[in-house]
């Protein structure tokens, strides 16, 4: 995204918040944060993160408060923000809190010992979840690392890395690698 729509998102979530936290009288809006704004690049639509506390049947009715209320919230911009268009607000639920508490409950029961279905991990078999590497020994048939002859199956390559020692090389317009490894340094032609 690029600034300026990064400053007008910014702008809009504290607005809108103080409009619904000031504003609007609606007793169906319960306990609601804004908590991001994303607009288009054109700046015609903009979808509203809201955060809601409650159980599933507040949050489907705070849902359906704030998107009858974002005709009026819109208005209110209006009259508020010096910019150019007023976006089409539309409010989704942002669930991320709730999803950062659970994984932490998790967390916290595997600390602990238990699974999440709560049984205990101590009774339960343990079994290695990922397989240990083990080094790959040398088959015969396999090619030689640096060409030559494959050793016998039951010895081991030798090491050999991947390339061999490096070497300056020389740069079209009589450039050459800097000694200090740095950029190279430039014939001066000017004299």
């Amino acid at each position: 995204m690029s600034q300026r729509t990064d400053r007008v998102d910014e702008l809009l979530r504290q607005e809108i918040g103080r409009i619904l936290a000031k504003e609007v009288q609606d007793p169906h809006i319960g306990f609601a944060t804004v908590t991001d704004v994303e607009t288009t690049p054109d700046l015609r639509h903009a979808r509203v993160w809201v955060s809601v506390i409650g159980g599933a049947p507040e949050r489907a009715e705070t849902l359906a408060a704030l998107e009858r209320a974002m005709g009026f919230v819109r208005h209110e911009l209006g009259g508020r923000l010096r910019i150019r268009r007023i976006p089409a607000l539309h409010v989704t639920l942002d669930d991320s809190a709730e999803r950062g508490t659970r994984v932490l409950r998790i967390i916290e029961e595997l600390g602990q010992g238990h699974d999440t279905a709560g049984e205990a991990l101590a009774d339960a078999p343990r079994s290695e979840t990922l397989p240990t590497p083990l080094p790959r020994l040398p088959r015969e048939g396999d090619a030689a690392p640096n060409g030559g002859e494959a050793p016998p199956a039951g010895e081991a390559a030798p090491a050999v890395g991947k390339a061999g020692p490096r070497r300056p090389a020389r740069r079209a317009g009589g450039r050459q690698p800097s000694p200090r490894g740095g950029r190279p340094a430039q014939r001066r032609t000017d004299r």
